[in-house]
C-alpha cells in the first residue's frame, strides 16, 4: 500500500518536471519569435546578409577650393564560407581570371573566419562586376561590395598628401573598428586625419533568396545602420604653388617648404623626386611600392621636407647672430676681420670673403671667420660659471627657434634634427679636452648640426615675425565648421626679444643687393630679405640651401630650400626660392622678363640627379 502511494507520488513529481521543461521551451520560443525578432535572423542566416556600408572617405582640398583629392568607385567580391552551399567555380574562376589553385587559397583563407564576410576578390573592374551581376545566382554565399578608392586630379603633393593601405591583422586585433582587409590612411593626411577621413561605417541587413540574389532589407531596413562620410579636410597648400615648385625640383634631390609666417600654415611642402600618388591606388599600389622602393638612386618615396636631416650651413649664421645680440656679446657695429678664414685656427673655417666687416656686411657676404668669433663670444661668455654654462646657454636659444627637436607638426613621420649636446662632446673630446675653437665650425651651420627643411622654413618665419612663430600646419578647416585645432593659433617666443632682429632682417636684405650672395635672384618690385648657404657634405659634393621671406614689411611667405649635391646656395637654392616667391605674391612671374624667363627655363631643365643641362657657366655661381 505504501509502495503504491510512493510510486504514484514520484509519478506526479516526473510529470511536474516535463511540464515545467515544456513551459520553457514554449516561453523560449514565444521569446525568439514574437519578441526578439534579431534572433529570427540570427536562426535563418542562410536567408540573410550583413552587409557593411562602408563611408565614403572625406574630400581634401587646397586653401582656395581646388579639390586635391576625391574617390571613384570600386567593387570588392566578397564571401561567407558558411553560406557557399553551392558554386560553379569553374564559371567564378574564367570570370575572375584566376585558376582553381587561386579559388582554393582564397576560399582556404576565407574558412578561417567562416561565419563573417571575407574579401575573395579586391578592386575588381566595371567590366568584371557586370559580368558578375548576370551569373551571381551561380554563385551562392558569395556577393559583391561597393566601396571607393582615392584619386588625385592633380598629380602633385604625394608625400603631403600620403595614401591608404590594407588593415593588417595585427591592426585589426587592435582597433575592432576595422577588420582585416580594410583600408586605413598610411602616410601624410591621410594617416595623420584618419579617424577624421575615414567616416563611421554603416551595417545592412538584406535578404536573399534562393538564387543569391537580394530581394529586399530585413524588417524594411529598421535594423540596418547608416554610414557616415568622412570630414571634408581644407587644406592649406596653394595647388598652384605646390605645382609649381615640384616643376622646378624635377631632376634634383632636395626640398622646399613655403609657411605663412602670420599664421603657420604652410603653403608648400615639396620634396624631390616625388612620385605620382596615383600609383598608390587599386590593385597595382603594392607593385608600384616595390618598384619605388627600389629607386635608390633618387628614393621618390623619402619625405625629405620633413626627414632629411641637412647640415644648414650659411643660413644658420642668422641664429647665431640673433643670439650673439641678445646675449650682449655682439653688436651690428662690431667687426671681426677675415683672410681668408678664421685664423685662430689657421684661417679654418676657410672663406671666401676677406676684409673686416660689421654685422650687416658679414650677413650680406656670408663670412666664415665672422661668425667663427661671433660663436666663440657666446660659448665663452659665462658669468661667474663655467663653459659648459656658456655652450647650454647658447644651446637653449638655438633650439627655441624650434630647432634640434620636434616642432608638433600636424603630418606624421616628423624627425626632430640635431643640436648637439655637450654629453656628445664630452664622449668625444673628454670633459677637460672642449674649448670654443674645437666645435667652432658650428657657428657656421656645420659639425653635427643637422635642421630639417620644416625647420629652417620655420626659422626664417621666427625671422619675419621678429622673434615667435606659430606651429606649422598643413589643415586649416575640419568638415563644415571648418575647425581648427587651437594649439596652431598659439605664438611660440623664441628666446630673442623682438628688438634685436632689425639689424639681421636689414642684413638680409641687403643679401639680394648689390654685393650681395642672393643678389642675382632678387625680384623687381619685391623687397626681399634672404641668406645664402652651402652646407658641406661628408658624402659628395655640398648642398646648396637658401632660405627668405618677403615682403619686408609684413612678410606673406617664408621660404627654405634645399638642393643635394650641387653646391653653392646661390647657384640653386636661391633661383627657386626667388620663382616660388614670385608666383605666389604676384600670381606668375614676370613673363616679359627674359632675366626671369631664363631662370625659370634652367630651373626646370636642370637634371642633377642624372647629371643632364647642368650649366657650366660661372655667371649664376654664388656662395
Amino acid at each position: 500500500m505504501k509502495s503504491s502511494r510512493h510510486l504514484e507520488s514520484r509519478k506526479f513529481i516526473i510529470g511536474g518536471v516535463f511540464v515545467l521543461v515544456a513551459l520553457i521551451y514554449i516561453c523560449r520560443l514565444f521569446y525568439m519569435q514574437v519578441i526578439d525578432k534579431q534572433s529570427v535572423v540570427d536562426a535563418r542566416n542562410n536567408a540573410f546578409r550583413y552587409r557593411t556600408e562602408y563611408a565614403v572617405r572625406g574630400y581634401i582640398y587646397d586653401r582656395k577650393g581646388k579639390l586635391l583629392l576625391l574617390n571613384d568607385l570600386a567593387y570588392d567580391l566578397m564571401v561567407v564560407p558558411k553560406n557557399v552551399k553551392s558554386c560553379d567555380t569553374m564559371a567564378l574562376c574564367s570570370v575572375l581570371g584566376i585558376d582553381t589553385a587561386g579559388f582554393s587559397k582564397r576560399m582556404k583563407k576565407a574558412k578561417l573566419t567562416p561565419r563573417k564576410e571575407s574579401y575573395f576578390e579586391k578592386q575588381i573592374s566595371s567590366e568584371v562586376y557586370a559580368k558578375l551581376q548576370e551569373k551571381m545566382y551561380r554563385f551562392q554565399g558569395f556577393f559583391i561590395q561597393k566601396r571607393s578608392l582615392r584619386r588625385y586630379p592633380k598629380k602633385i603633393a604625394a608625400h603631403l598628401l600620403g595614401y591608404i593601405g590594407e588593415v593588417s591583422k595585427a591592426q585589426a586585433e587592435k582597433d575592432p573598428y576595422y577588420k582585416e582587409g580594410d583600408y586605413i590612411g598610411i602616410s601624410g593626411i591621410e594617416k595623420a586625419y584618419e579617424k577624421e577621413l575615414r567616416g563611421v561605417n554603416g551595417t545592412k541587413v538584406e535578404m536573399v533568396d534562393v538564387n543569391n540574389k537580394v530581394v529586399g532589407h530585413y524588417a524594411n531596413g529598421s535594423y540596418d545602420t547608416l554610414a557616415i562620410s568622412g570630414k571634408a579636410l581644407y587644406c592649406t597648400i596653394d595647388a598652384d604653388l605646390q605645382e609649381y615648385g615640384e616643376k622646378l625640383m624635377q631632376g634634383k634631390k632636395g626640398s622646399v617648404v613655403a609657411i605663412d609666417p602670420s599664421t603657420g600654415e604652410i603653403l608648400a611642402l615639396v620634396t624631390s623626386p616625388t612620385y605620382d600618388p596615383n600609383l598608390m591606388v587599386g590593385r597595382e599600389r603594392s607593385k608600384n611600392y616595390g618598384v619605388l622602393q627600389k629607386d635608390t638612386a633618387g628614393i621618390p618615396l623619402f619625405n625629405r621636407a620633413l626627414m632629411g636631416a641637412y647640415p644648414p650651413g650659411s643660413v644658420f649664421k642668422l641664429i647665431d647672430a640673433l643670439v650673439g645680440l641678445k646675449e650682449g656679446v655682439l653688436t651690428p657695429q662690431t667687426v671681426y676681420p677675415c683672410s681668408h678664414g678664421y685664423a685662430p685656427m689657421g684661417n679654418k673655417p676657410y672663406c671666401h670673403h676677406a676684409g673686416s666687416s660689421d654685422l650687416e656686411r658679414a650677413i650680406q657676404a656670408s663670412c666664415n671667420s665672422y661668425f667663427s668669433y661671433v660663436f666663440k663670444s657666446i660659448v665663452d661668455h659665462h658669468p661667474g660659471g663655467t663653459f659648459a654654462d656658456g655652450y647650454n646657454k647658447w644651446r637653449d636659444n638655438v633650439m627655441s627657434f624650434g630647432v634640434g627637436k620636434k616642432l608638433g607638426t600636424d603630418l606624421p613621420y616628423e624627425y626632430g634634427g640635431n643640436v648637439p649636446s655637450l654629453k656628445y662632446y664630452y664622449k668625444v673630446f673628454g670633459e677637460g679636452n672642449l674649448f670654443a675653437n674645437r666645435i667652432v665650425s658650428l657657428g657656421i651651420g656645420q659639425a653635427e648640426l643637422t635642421i630639417l627643411p620644416v625647420q629652417m622654413a620655420n626659422v626664417v618665419a621666427c625671422i619675419a615675425n621678429h622673434g615667435y612663430f606659430y606651429t606649422p600646419h598643413i589643415i586649416r578647416g575640419l568638415g563644415e565648421e571648418k575647425k581648427t585645432d587651437p594649439k596652431f593659433k598659439i605664438k611660440n617666443f623664441c628666446n630673442v626679444p623682438g628688438q634685436y632682429f632689425l639689424p639681421v632682417v636689414d642684413g638680409m636684405e641687403k643679401v639680394m643687393q648689390p654685393g650681395g650672395t642672393g643678389y642675382l635672384s632678387a625680384i623687381k618690385g619685391i623687397a626681399m630679405c634672404g641668406k645664402t648657404g652651402t652646407a658641406q657634405n661628408p658624402h659628395g659634393k655640398d648642398h646648396a640651401v637658401f632660405l627668405a621671406f618677403a615682403p619686408k614689411d609684413n612678410p606673406k611667405i617664408a621660404i627654405a630650400c634645399v638642393v643635394e649635391n650641387c653646391g653653392f646656395g646661390g647657384t640653386f637654392s636661391a633661383p627657386i626660392v626667388s620663382l616660388m616667391i614670385e608666383k605666389y605674391l604676384k600670381g606668375d612671374i614676370d613673363r616679359k622678363d627674359p632675366r626671369r624667363l631664363d631662370m625659370e627655363t634652367r630651373m626646370m631643365a636642370i637634371d642633377l640627379i642624372n647629371n643632364k643641362n647642368v650649366p657650366v657657366s660661372k655667371t649664376y655661381i654664388q656662395r
